[in-house]
This record gives C-alpha cells, sequence and structure tokens, in this order.
C-alpha cells in the first residue's frame, strides 16, 4: 500500500486531499500519453494498450459523478496496472471484482471524495449538499473505516 500511495502523491494532483475534477483527469491523461476517447458503450468505460500506446474509453452518457468516478477508476488501471507488451484491456463494471478492480475503485473513491472530506463532513452533507451517490458515499466510508485511507 505505501509503494501504491507514494506513487499517487508523485502525481503532483492533490490526490485525496481535494476532489479531483475532470479538467485534472485529462491533465493527468495528456502528461501521460494517454488517449482519451469518449463515445456511447455499453459498459462505463475501459482501459487498454495496444502497441505501446495507452487509451481510455468512456460511456458519453454517464451522468456526472459516475462518469468522474470512471474516468479515475480507469486511469488507474494506468497507474497501477498497465501491461510491458501486448494488448490488454480492462472494462469498468464488467465481471467480478478482482483484486485490480478494488485498487482501482479505490483510487477513485479517494480521488473524488478525499480524506478531509470523509473527516470533516456528514454523510448527509456529502449526499444532499455535495449531490454525491450515496452508494459511492457508503464505499468510501468503508474504504476509509477498513484502511485509513
Amino acid at each position: 500500500m505505501v509503494f501504491f500511495l507514494d506513487k499517487f502523491e508523485s502525481l503532483n494532483c492533490s490526490w485525496n486531499r481535494k476532489p479531483l475534477t475532470e479538467e485534472i483527469f485529462y491533465k493527468l491523461c495528456r502528461r501521460s500519453k494517454i488517449t482519451v476517447q469518449e463515445m456511447p458503450l455499453r459498459v462505463g468505460g475501459f482501459y487498454y494498450s495496444m502497441l505501446g500506446r495507452h487509451y481510455i474509453a468512456i460511456n458519453s452518457s454517464l451522468p456526472s459523478p459516475k462518469k468522474l468516478f470512471v474516468m479515475f477508476h480507469e486511469y488507474a488501471h494506468f497507474l497501477l496496472h498497465a501491461p510491458d507488451t501486448g494488448v490488454t484491456a480492462n472494462f469498468h463494471g464488467v465481471g467480478r471484482k478482482t483484486r485490480k478492480e478494488l485498487e482501482a475503485d479505490a483510487f477513485a473513491l479517494c480521488a473524488l471524495v478525499p480524506r478531509t472530506m470523509i473527516e470533516t463532513r456528514s454523510v448527509r452533507e456529502l449526499v444532499e449538499d455535495d449531490g454525491l451517490p450515496s452508494d459511492l458515499v457508503a464505499e468510501r466510508l468503508e474504504l476509509y473505516n477498513r484502511s485509513g485511507v
């Protein structure tokens, strides 16, 4: 876990200190030379790598908080699970929750709902005032209670 936290800190984007935005997502992707494509999809999104190039596809019809979650989830796959060679794809919301999926979820949860928000705001405030989906807030609280992140 410490290795991951050091890697996230090196992004210099205030991950888990302030809520990250779509603008920050695109900035990180440009810096990492990831091509992002928004289009109608049957899944939330997916990350894939082909011939040494990296791509993230996002379902263009997702509502805002869910879309932002999927964006950072897929970026986490690049950051944590990018293959060295060959072709691979990771699809958000398809199949069972593997270790890689749980890691990508944790990265995205902390990107959208940083530790400071969990420690200083109530669930009601996060859901009603900030407009965050209640299931996302519940998952974030569980992550915080389980790991302190």
